[in-house]
């Protein structure tokens, strides 16, 4: 009877892996929805099973080189290629405010790339993911600055201390200006919270801009290997500004943003994906 029940386990089992690998490969909509299951396993995993050696530096920046080695290999899995031009750019000797156009959460996988290159890295969450454990405690352990957006007041002494960080510590404090995830040919408004901490800590802003996401198609449900490239572009001094200058300052990133995004995504499109 045992050997029975092995032997039916096993046509079940082989059956089983046999329908995932032929939906696989033949449905997108299968692939597509597959695949963003691997990737949110995998990154909640890359970024929680280096815990224990988090915790031997708690708050260090270079905890956060730890799960972005993990969501390189993400990438690996994934079939997406990076590709990273302006490395020259980088803000040096001083801290600055990082600002990435923001697509989708495939945007943690810009941030493994990233982290290696800019040192000190840090970003800003809400406060409730810091409750989200152990995600929450590997965020922390890691330098995740947490903000409070329902208390105007504590946000705003958070705010100042960030400014300290990047002043002092050097910090780069990566941020998404739009505010919410948008994959289109055409940049959102830019919100003001980015710029009034670059101005407050008197800091350049360094614009970094990945190309569009065309490997993704959230509206056929097409999720397939590819490539893209992120360039970071010179910095943009705030030194003597104030929140006065905070409309033009805002105009004058978007626009460098909105050039190198549109330049680099046709080119990307282009070269790689055979469409004029």
């Amino acid at each position: 009877m045992l050997l029975i029940n092995d032997y039916k386990f096993e046509i079940t089992s082989t059956a089983a892996i046999m329908f995932i690998i032929i939906m696989y490969t033949s449905s997108h909509a299968f692939r597509y929805y597959a695949k963003y299951t691997i990737f949110s396993v995998l990154s909640y995993i890359s970024a929680t099973i280096f815990l224990p050696l988090m915790l031997w530096r708690p708050r260090d920046y270079r905890n956060g080189l730890l799960p972005a080695w993990g969501g390189r290999q993400v990438s690996r899995i994934l079939g997406i290629t990076w590709e990273m031009k302006g490395k020259e750019n980088i803000v040096q000797n001083s801290g600055c405010v990082v600002l990435i156009n923001h697509q989708s959460c495939l945007d943690l996988l810009v941030l493994s790339e990233i982290y290696p290159v800019m040192e000190k890295c840090t970003v800003i969450s809400k406060k409730e993911i810091f409750y989200v454990w152990p995600f929450g405690l590997a965020s922390w352990l890691w330098g995740t600055i947490f903000i409070d957006r329902l208390n105007a007041e504590s946000a705003q002494r958070t705010l100042n201390k960030t400014g300290e960080a990047i002043r002092h510590k050097q910090a780069k404090l990566c941020m998404f200006p739009e505010g919410t995830r948008h994959g289109g040919p055409e940049l959102l408004n830019f919100k003001k919270g980015a710029f009034h901490v670059a101005i407050s800590a008197q800091c350049p802003i360094q614009p970094v801009v990945v190309t569009q996401y065309f490997f993704v198609d959230h509206g056929k449900r097409t999720f397939d290997p590819g490539h893209a490239v992120i360039t970071i572009l010179p910095p943009i001094p705030t030194e003597g500004m104030t929140k006065e200058d905070l409309p033009d300052l805002i105009e004058k990133s978007r626009t460098a943003m909105q050039e190198a995004y549109t330049k680099s995504s046709a080119e990307i499109k282009t070269k790689y994906y055979n469409v004029s």
